[in-house]
């Protein structure tokens, strides 16, 4: 039943450096509640000082309280290491914008996404039962957005990526929404077919090679990056000789390795996480017909637990553009620079892995499209959370530290430059960092 005895309240390094368990029963439960919250919120007409017609309900936040936003991402097991960085980034920005019409911005607890479909669908359910919530920045990967989008914005709230980039969770850049593209999803990370095109790009162009193999790990992110850059190598006028799925528990590649080393590719081509991506870089080399295969990944393993490792000399990464030059960010004014120095003064050292400053940027982004879908009313602030969507629909020109931020009809709004570095020396990653051997900017 509803509640209509009050209104709910359904309630703002390395970057620098380099330059579904099937969620349809809870998405039911949340759009069930949502439309019982709508019932209370049409005693509040919409305010014409602020952006949003009232039609996925209201926040209303009290004197002496705070906007609620979350922060949803992996930050324990292998691949912490992308997600630390992206909450920490959060962390800042809070800090940095302060106040959104005079009211703090609470960030609560911070939820780990597992960088699974059950993790995620876990957290997400926890954080659409609170009400007060406006925005969630993360998940960290793209197999966890799968199940965390639908539940998170059928509860009217928005969902802002930093890391995310498999197609299917926005468009396939010619119109058409991707598989698992849910309104309200958004992200400041490159949409994966053009880091893929880059990398084919850079092997048929940079590097001249006339044959490449894929191997992913058959969840959304990995897969669909890989596809890009097979269809992108075939497209340039390459053969792609095999294209084959590894199990992410897998320790011994070699068979899937020998399957793809059938007819002796140039080149290598594989977007994994670790500790997968360890395992492939160190046995490759010892399967016949890769012995002289050149490497490539993505920035799943563009951290510092990996390229740390002696098997890592030699592999090129693709990935977003981290040489951010003179940008600053305009809500708070942080350049690369001073943001950097204050995550390693406050954090105690430097970013491990390349999204921190997109997930700073995707965070600014959201408290100001809260301060524009907001107003103060008796001292409430009342929070529109179609005006937020209405804000980040029609961001155009936004300065981020990532650079000129603009956002598309499926959600895309990174700048989308990719770059490839060829790593060279474990012991020295800030200097393969810097060496970009490839930049595509489509």
């Amino acid at each position: 039943m509803c509640d209509t005895a009050r209104v709910h309240r359904p309630s703002r390094h390395l970057g620098l450096r380099c330059g579904l368990r099937a969620v349809a029963v809870a998405a039911a439960a949340v759009l069930a509640a949502a439309a019982c919250s709508g019932a209370d919120d049409t005693a509040h007409a919409p305010d014409p000082g602020r952006l949003g017609d009232g039609s996925l309900g209201i926040v209303e936040v009290p004197a002496g309280e705070a906007v609620q936003i979350r922060s949803l991402n992996t930050i324990t097991g292998d691949v912490a290491y992308l997600g630390i960085p992206n909450q920490r980034g959060v962390e800042l920005a809070v800090a940095d914008f302060g106040p959104v019409n005079g009211f703090d911005v609470d960030l609560g607890t911070r939820y780990d996404d597992l960088c699974s479909p059950d993790g995620a669908q876990a957290a997400a359910q926890t954080i659409v039962a609170d009400e007060d919530v406006v925005g969630v920045i993360g998940p960290s990967c793209s197999t966890a957005a799968v199940a965390a989008a639908p539940l998170v914005t059928a509860a009217g709230m928005v969902l802002f990526a930093p890391s995310n980039t498999s197609p299917t969770l926005t468009s396939d850049l010619a119109g058409n929404p991707g598989l698992n593209h849910s309104a309200g999803y958004y992200r400041t990370s490159n949409n994966g077919l053009f880091v893929g095109e880059a990398m084919a790009r850079f092997a048929r162009e940079g590097l001249g090679l006339a044959s490449a193999a894929a191997i992913h790990d058959g969840d959304p992110y990995s897969r669909s990056i890989a596809q890009a850059f097979a269809d992108s190598f075939e497209r340039l006028g390459g053969t792609v000789i095999g294209f084959s799925a590894i199990n992410k528990e897998d320790t011994d590649m070699v068979p899937v390795l020998t399957e793809v080393a059938t007819g002796n590719p140039e080149a290598l081509f594989f977007p994994v996480f670790q500790p997968a991506g360890d395992f492939l870089t160190e046995q490759a080399p010892g399967v016949p017909g890769l012995e002289e295969a050149v490497l490539l990944t993505d920035a799943a393993l563009l951290n510092d637990g990996f390229m740390s490792l002696p098997q890592s000399a030699g592999v090129y990464f693709s990935g977003p553009d981290l040489r951010f030059g003179a940008t600053s960010n305009q809500s708070t004014g942080k350049t690369p620079e001073s943001l950097l120095d204050a995550y390693e003064e406050t954090y105690g050292e430097p970013p491990s892995a390349p999204y921190w400053a997109h997930a700073y940027d995707a965070a600014t982004l959201l408290l100001e499209a809260i301060a524009a879908a907001s107003g103060v009313s008796d001292g409430t602030l009342i929070i529109d959370r179609a005006g937020v969507r209405e804000y980040l629909n029609a961001v155009s020109g936004y300065s981020g530290i990532i650079g000129t931020i603009n956002c598309d009809s499926f959600g895309d709004c990174g700048s989308q430059k990719t770059t490839v570095i060829h790593h060279l020396d474990p012991d020295d990653i800030e200097a393969s960092l810097a060496n970009v051997v490839f930049e595509f900017a489509p």
